[in-house]
C-alpha cells in the first residue's frame, strides 16, 4: 500500500510538472477581439503591399517568390483572406465563408491537418481541393469555386482554387490562422438580449 501511495504521488507531482498541450484554438472574446482588430488591420496591409484596396470575387494576390506563409487571416466582414511571412503581407484572396444558418468561428487556430486532395464526408463527396484543417469538427480553408463575394458555404473557408494551392504549399500544420470580424449578414441590433 505504501508503494501505491508513493506512486500515485510521484504520477500526480509529474502530472502538474510536464507541460499541457498547446490548445489548436482559441474561440474566448479575447480572441475574436484580436482576430477582429487584425483583420481590420489586414485591409491597409492589402493596400500597402499591393496598392489595390479592394478586389472583385475569385480574385487573388501572390508575392512572386513567396514560399512561406507565417500566419493566416481571415475578415469575415469583408470576405477576405490574408497571407503573411512574418509581418510582411504576401498573398490576399477574396473568400466565401459561412451562409446564413451555418457557422464559420471566429478566432485564434492553427492549421491541424492538410489534405491536398480532399473529399467531404458529409456533402456528397464535393472536392474540397487543398483543404487545411483548422478545427476538430471539419472547417478547413479549401479551394473552390465560385467565389461569390458573399458569405456561401457551409462554414468552411473558400478559397480560390489556385491561391489554395499556393496557400497550402507555403503553411505547415501550426500555422496560426485568426479569424476575426461579423459576416455581411449579421445584424447586431438582432443579436443583442434587450
Amino acid at each position: 500500500m505504501k508503494y501505491l501511495a508513493q506512486s500515485l504521488a510521484l504520477l500526480g507531482a509529474l502530472t502538474f510538472a510536464l507541460p499541457a498541450p498547446a490548445q489548436a484554438s482559441d474561440e474566448s472574446p479575447q480572441a475574436i477581439e484580436k482576430a477582429t482588430e487584425v483583420a481590420q488591420d489586414a485591409h491597409e496591409d492589402m493596400l500597402d503591399a499591393f496598392g489595390k484596396g479592394s478586389l472583385r470575387p475569385g480574385q487573388f494576390l501572390w508575392k512572386d517568390g513567396t514560399d512561406e506563409v507565417t500566419r493566416v487571416v481571415v475578415s469575415l466582414s469583408d470576405q477576405m483572406a490574408y497571407a503573411y511571412d512574418g509581418d510582411e503581407l504576401v498573398g490576399a484572396a477574396t473568400i466565401s465563408s459561412a451562409r446564413k444558418g451555418y457557422i464559420t468561428p471566429a478566432g485564434i487556430f492553427e492549421i491541424l491537418g492538410k489534405d491536398r486532395d480532399y473529399r467531404s464526408k458529409k456533402f456528397d463527396n464535393a472536392p474540397m481541393p487543398f483543404a487545411q484543417r483548422i478545427d476538430e469538427y471539419g472547417i478547413a480553408m479549401h479551394g473552390g469555386e465560385p467565389i461569390p463575394g458573399y458569405p456561401a458555404s457551409h462554414g468552411c473557408i473558400r478559397l480560390p482554387t489556385k491561391f489554395a494551392a499556393k496557400l497550402f504549399s507555403a503553411t505547415d500544420v501550426g500555422t496560426p490562422v485568426l479569424i476575426g470580424g461579423l459576416p455581411p449578414y449579421f445584424h447586431p441590433e438582432l443579436a443583442s438580449n434587450d
